[in-house]
């Protein structure tokens, strides 16, 4: 039997981190909570090249382009979109999830969502603020932890 599990000890790794500006205030957190936890997984700053995009429909393509460069081992992204009065809320949730998806099974690079869809602002503020609950934190470990197991999958390594 093989049994492997990825590490919280990322160092060497190197990562993409897609942020939106829409929503910045929320946003800012998140890339905070990331770059933090990120740090705390022994990440340098020049392992870590952060893009930033206007919308989070405009995540998934930066995500992919990011992946296709091989220069990463996994992909962050980040992002609120929050629920108002129309049918937006749901075309852009919905699209940008499913994409960030498609990006991630398209390249075999783990790309993580860290993309916020709330039904208030309120919501939004609490899942970017500072502590564990930081889903931009959140995304940013699930990333360390595939990047590190995929390093301990070469391509064939289980044939």
């Amino acid at each position: 039997m093989i049994e492997l599990r990825g590490s919280t000890d990322a160092s060497g790794c190197r990562f993409a981190i897609v942020v939106s500006r829409f929503n910045e205030a929320v946003t800012a957190g998140l890339l905070k909570g990331a770059r933090q936890a990120l740090t705390d997984a022994s990440v340098e700053e020049e392992d870590v090249t952060i893009l930033h995009v206007p919308g989070a429909f405009d995540i998934p393509v930066a995500a992919l382009r990011a992946a296709e460069t091989g220069r990463f081992d996994a992909v962050i992204c980040l992002g609120a979109v929050v629920k108002g009065e129309t049918m937006h809320f749901e075309y852009i949730a919905q699209t940008t999830c499913t994409e960030i998806g498609s990006a991630a099974a398209a390249t075999g690079v783990p790309i993580t969502l860290g993309v916020l869809t709330t039904l208030t602002d309120a919501q939004a503020a609490d899942r970017a603020a500072d502590g564990p609950g930081n889903k931009g934190r959140e995304a940013a470990l699930a990333a360390v932890e595939m990047a590190t197991l995929f390093r301990q999958l070469p391509e064939g390594a289980l044939e």
